[in-house]
């Protein structure tokens, strides 16, 4: 009863204390209120993700499709992928072709589109409407019917659609569906990405659970002075303790509300933020229910013990507050404990087994103890600074004598940075040291071409027309253009017997160079191309190519009804030379002829592949070259050319770490100006008094800047050397060995860049506070 008396007469202190006891609480508020929004958006990630996997199961493909098990019938659909990229963007579609009269349909659509229209995106629809969207248009040239609704869709920012085909074959490429949504997606993450999605979430929601413990602190001196005035009426100590810890209990709960109004508002308007192409449904973000409970109860909880442990360094007299005494220096040791016993606990947890499950809770408390403890280190260190420093120019002198006089607010509001720092210094090392395990070497060559096309649905005369099309595309340089087709040794073969067979590019001179060391070329060449260093391949090439012999031309294996089979009889002077690499990294061997040897027009069941030059210089080069691949083939694959290739889940994981770190140093930005503010309005009356003694505001404004760039300056500090120490022992945890050692770099230039906005947003209130009324009392 004692206790909830005390807490009732602090929330009416809290509730009742007219316009400064109101602001005080006010800022309490606002600052728990961020931190508890960003802790809701953070709880309903696991309910999102569910969401976006479901609808993204359940407009796949059923099981039966990819198996080739479905049977034609009044429900199935002929489709096939007509993906495409836009400016960087992905743009997903389908070329649909009802087999009767009731066709199964996607989620999200309710009727297949008519040949010549498709059902879009809303996004889609938008961007295609637009003037940015013009070129995409040509590759689109679609009327839309109708939008595909979010239920499939996996973020409103998609850009996707279901285009109608009166073409469309399986023999030109579609494949039959049957239904969606019972394809199987079990793919769990490998134990570097466990490790690495663990220290993301450490990293990012520690500097929250800071922020909410800085800020039930704001307004602390004038809070301390009220105490002593209770003090002065008779309350004691143990008393006043409790009625500040409900001061702080009563702006918690109000930073409760806040927080939910906050995410309540933002999440309307999450749909129109898209960050590195990704986006989420409001209804996406839901909190788990038993997280939304432990917020609900650990944030008042966590308020008031932070306001207890606060008032431990105080002493609370009648006659006024003795803060930070000599005799009451910052001990040391018990700080050093902290991260020390993170360290301890993930080297006792060793090291991750490749092929075993990694259990998240040692590491997860390894990192908080390591991150928490430079939290705790960070006051200790800037006191120890700051008690050092003498002399300088006025402005310096200004910000060094007020660190000394009382430092404890200024390290509060710079330890979510010293965090934040420490926690993506670790992080960007680990990502460097097992980037490699993630990425492969192609083997393609992106200097001598930048894009390749691939169809099926292109084939003798067209293939040898869409050549010439892409040589007459804007920006393209050079085509290396070939018609292919398998090719057999003429006579009759028992049932158990293989025939030989090999297969036939045709292609100009420049094209066969870039594919095999032919030398000389001239129109009218025919070459005979073994691989390099395989004998066997080659004397089985030899049983087909034979010089001067007929080879059978789309043999009756592999003929379309109709179609007849071809002999051609290969040149008796055909040189042979050593295949090459073509700049997909692929070998080519076989025959090889120019178009002034055989006529690729009278190859019906040949295949084209494409590969660009393009002149980057050329503005929507690549745009160019998907419009001229869409007119020729909607479903032509283009694909750009790159030596490295990332793995998806790894790159998933690198995405989330952006979009958590904007959140996390946006709301740490908003910690630092809250907390600078909240110092400004308690030294109203100081500068009010300096002004009037004649001190120059510039003077003022240059000791505002120092005396929060020394505290940061040694947060940076601390945070490189804990970055660095936690992530040698996580990349040792990994069996990994650190590759890079110079990624602090970037951190501290965004702790510099705060610094200074910090200052700059912070300026219109000193202006204001350095006015003569600011000496009035009441």
């Amino acid at each position: 009863m004692t206790w909830l008396r005390d807490l009732g007469l602090g929330i009416r202190f809290a509730a009742a204390g007219g316009r400064e006891g109101w602001a005080r609480t006010a800022l309490t508020a606002v600052g728990v209120g961020l931190g508890v929004a960003l802790l809701l958006v953070a709880s309903s990630v696991p309910h999102l993700l569910d969401e976006r996997s479901g609808r993204d199961r359940a407009r796949a493909e059923g099981a039966a499709s990819w198996n080739g098990k479905v049977e034609e019938s009044d429900t199935t659909v002929l489709r096939i992928g007509a993906d495409t990229e836009f400016r960087g963007q992905v743009v997903t579609g389908f070329l649909m072709r009802p087999d009767g009269a009731h066709p199964v349909t996607p989620p999200g659509v309710e009727s297949l589109p008519a040949p010549g229209e498709m059902v879009a995106s809303p996004a889609l629809k938008e961007l295609l409407a637009s003037r940015e969207g013009s070129l995409l248009k040509e590759r689109l040239p679609y009327r839309i019917s109708a939008t595909i609704g979010d239920a499939g869709l996996l973020s409103p920012g998609e850009l996707y659609y279901y285009a109608g085909s009166d073409t469309l074959t399986p023999a030109t490429g579609g494949h039959r569906v049957g239904g969606y949504g019972d394809r199987d997606w079990s793919n769990e993450l490998p134990p570097v990405l466990v490790v690495l999605v663990i220290i993301i979430c450490v990293v990012l929601l520690v500097p929250v659970a800071i922020f909410i413990a800085t800020a039930v602190r704001f307004g602390g001196e004038r809070r301390d002075r009220r105490l002593a005035a209770l003090r002065l009426v008779g309350t004691d100590i143990r008393a006043t303790r409790r009625i500040a810890a409900g001061e702080a209990l009563f702006g918690s709960l109000l930073g409760l509300l806040a927080g939910a109004v906050f995410f309540l508002a933002g999440r309307r308007f999450v749909g129109e933020v898209e960050l590195w192409g990704h986006s989420a449904f409001p209804s996406d973000l839901v909190p788990a229910g038993w997280l939304a409970a432990l917020i609900a109860v650990a944030v008042p909880l966590a308020a008031v013990l932070v306001t207890l442990a606060a008032l431990r360094s105080v002493v609370i007299e009648p006659l006024g507050v003795v803060r930070n005494a000599a005799a009451r220096r910052r001990r040391l040791w018990w700080r050093l404990l902290v991260p020390a016993a993170g360290i301890a606990v993930l080297a006792l947890t060793g090291r991750v087994d490749e092929f075993a499950p990694v259990n998240p809770y040692p590491i997860a408390a390894g990192a908080v103890l390591v991150l928490v403890g430079l939290a705790l280190l960070l006051p200790w260190l800037v006191e120890a600074v700051v008690q050092r420093l003498r002399g300088g120019p006025l402005p310096w002198q200004l910000a060094v004598r007020r660190l000394q006089l009382t430092s404890g607010a200024a390290s509060r509001a710079v330890s979510g940075i010293t965090v934040a720092v420490a926690g993506a210094v670790a992080l960007q090392m680990l990502f460097a040291a097992v980037g490699d395990d993630f990425e492969r070497v192609t083997g393609q060559d992106p200097s001598r071409a930048q894009f390749t096309t691939y169809s099926e649905d292109v084939s003798g005369e067209a293939a040898a027309r869409t050549i010439e099309d892409f040589r007459a595309t804007e920006g393209v340089e050079a085509v290396i253009g070939t018609v292919e087709t398998y090719v057999t040794k003429p006579g009759t073969y028992r049932q158990d017997e293989i025939q030989p067979t090999t297969i036939l590019t045709v292609g100009d001179c420049a094209t066969l160079k870039e594919l095999a060391a032919v030398g000389s070329c001239k129109e009218g060449d025919v070459f005979v191309v073994h691989p390099e260093g395989d004998k066997k391949q080659a004397d089985w090439i030899d049983e087909t190519a034979r010089k001067g012999e007929e080879i059978e031309l789309n043999s009756s294996h592999g003929l379309e009804p109709g179609a007849k089979s071809m002999l051609w009889t290969l040149p008796a002077g055909a040189r042979t030379v050593k295949a090459g690499l073509d700049p997909l990294g692929k070998e080519h061997w076989g025959i090889m002829a120019t178009p002034g040897a055989i006529d690729p027009g009278t190859l019906p069941n040949a295949q084209i592949t494409a590969q660009l030059r393009v002149d980057r210089s050329v503005e929507d080069v690549a745009e160019h070259v998907r419009n001229t691949a869409a007119r020729i083939d909607p479903a032509m694959r283009v694909t750009t050319l790159t030596s490295v290739a990332r793995d998806r889940q790894y790159a998933s994981v690198q995405t989330a770490l952006r979009l958590g770190a904007v959140a996390t140093l946006m709301l740490i930005a908003v910690s630092m100006l809250v907390s600078q503010l909240e110092q400004l309005r308690e030294r109203k009356r100081l500068l009010s008094v300096l002004v009037a003694f004649g001190t120059r505001r510039v003077t003022l404004g240059w000791s505002v800047l120092w005396q929060t760039a020394l505290p940061v300056v040694v947060g940076l500090l601390v945070a490189t050397a804990g970055g660095l120490g936690l992530g040698v022992v996580l990349t040792w945890m990994l069996a990994k060995s650190v590759t890079q050692w110079w990624l602090f770099l970037p951190m501290a230039g965004a702790g510099g860049a705060l610094i200074v906005a910090v200052t700059v947003l912070s300026l219109p209130l000193l202006w204001r506070l350095m006015r003569p009324d600011g000496l009035r009392t009441e």
